[in-house]
């Protein structure tokens, strides 16, 4: 005989739900997620295969025993691939003296790390600044996880805490905000294209604020640059870049990985003393390796466009900046002819913010967050477990990272279809849009008089 369950307490569902949402919004969960996440992490990062913390250990470390040792700085006394201040980082890395030069690394990602989170979840505070973004703040301890090491033993790993930061202080800081991607963008250059989204999607006093942070981090940089001695050197790292070829990992080299698992001639994988990084050769590899550059052009081009549209027809910073920042971002990987796997890291910034932004009336995040993971997930497999794996042209890793590379034009199609409807909603969409936004309650220390001048971004 079948016993019918016994009937639930009306509520009890969302009951267990608010208790849960309690649970996974309190501070101690949050910071105990926190520093599990980066203990998990920074653990592969060392003791994991193929190296995942070489560049660190081999190249890093070297660099700065050279300008330490023999006064031959990178960047300054000879053209580098990184702009200036990547060097800053490296350099304080040194406070654990060479045998420890890795853990110290690690420590400075971690308290970079700490300070974008404290941000992002209100600190230790309790209360609704907090539960504000508490789904951000596991989204991006989710997309850390899937990662892996790649997400904290390289340069980018630096860069992606202070474009966190500055994006959620658009809103409140355009100035502060600006400042704080520039210096990123003069770390690793990607997160120019972040100021160049929030130049266009702002308006008024907060785009003015953007250009002139922009400008003037831009200026002191370059100054210093040029008081110690660089010369034309501070630019160096433009023209580094121009000569590589296609790197393994590229969207573009895919072809060729397949070519060379087919074994036709003259298709291969090797490796690049000088730049020190996998590369394909085969048939076409220099015309193809040149003709990325051309469609970066093409593919920025076509999201600045669509990003003004956007603004000519009326839409909002609360629909048009993430998406148009996670355009600008991916465009930069899908066209790169390097394709390094830390380059995945940099998706965790926009993806941050239209998480954040979509609970203020913005778009769902839903399907970019979900696809940013995938490919986290599936770009730790390559690196570093399997990167044998890939170097081999075994046919189950190039169907793996066929994935992987499709998976990232998709994505950059799901932000440009965002935009292309941020530039389409109907007036009244807009305006109901905007009276909403207007009922958001506001941060409980705007009203003590740090307000939010840019209301319509309510980060």
């Amino acid at each position: 005989m079948t016993v019918a369950a016994p009937p639930r307490a009306p509520g009890a569902d969302g009951a267990s739900r608010r208790l849960s949402a309690r649970v996974a919004a309190h501070p101690a969960v949050l910071w105990s997620a926190f520093v599990l996440v980066h203990l998990v992490v920074g653990h592969a990062a060392l003791t994991g295969p193929n190296q995942p913390m070489g560049d660190v250990w081999s190249v890093y470390r070297t660099w700065m025993q050279q300008g330490v040792g023999g006064g031959d700085w990178v960047g300054v006394d000879r053209p580098w691939v990184y702009p200036l201040l990547a060097a800053v980082p490296m350099l304080l890395a040194r406070v654990g003296g060479d045998a420890h030069y890795g853990q110290a690394w690690l420590t400075i990602v971690l308290l970079l790390d700490a300070g974008a989170f404290a941000v992002l979840t209100g600190g230790l505070r309790r209360g609704t600044r907090a539960h504000g973004h508490v789904g951000a703040a596991w989204w991006w301890l989710l997309f850390l996880l899937a990662l892996g090491p790649i997400a904290v033993g390289r340069i980018d790993a630096v860069t992606v805490p202070f474009a966190i930061v500055g994006l959620l202080l658009l809103s409140s800081r355009p100035l502060a905000a600006s400042v704080l991607l520039t210096v990123a963008a003069w770390i690793k250059v990607w997160p120019a294209a972040l100021v160049v989204a929030a130049v266009v999607a702002l308006r008024g006093r907060a785009r003015r604020d953007v250009v002139v942070g922009a400008v003037a981090t831009t200026v002191t940089v370059v100054a210093i640059s040029l008081v110690l001695g660089s010369g034309a050197t501070v630019l160096g790292f433009v023209g580094e870049q121009a000569g590589r070829g296609l790197q393994v990992e590229s969207p573009t080299a895919t072809a060729w990985l397949w070519r060379a698992a087919a074994g036709m001639p003259g298709a291969f994988v090797y490796y690049d003393h000088q730049i020190l990084t996998y590369q394909v050769e085969g048939d076409g590899v220099g015309t193809a390796a040149r003709l990325t550059t051309v469609l970066m052009a093409l593919v920025v081009l076509l999201v600045l466009l669509l990003g003004l549209r956007a603004v000519r027809r009326g839409a909002s910073a609360v629909h048009l900046l993430a998406p148009l920042s996670l355009a600008f971002v991916t465009a930069l990987i899908v066209t790169n002819k390097v394709g390094s796997p830390q380059f995945v890291s940099w998706l965790a910034p926009p993806v941050v913010l239209w998480l954040v932004l979509s609970r203020r009336g913005g778009p769902s995040a839903a399907v970019p967050a979900a696809l940013a993971v995938g490919i986290a997930a599936l770009t730790q497999v390559i690196y570093p477990w399997e990167y044998q794996a890939l170097l081999g042209v075994e046919p189950w890793m190039l169907v793996l990272i066929t994935v992987r590379n499709l998976g990232e034009v998709v994505l950059l199609v799901v932000a440009l279809v965002q935009l292309w409807r941020a530039g389409s909603r109907r007036p009244a969409a807009r305006a109901e849009s905007s009276a909403q936004a207007a009922r958001t309650p506001q941060n409980p220390t705007d009203r003590r008089g740090g307000a939010s001048q840019h209301p319509d971004i309510h980060v």
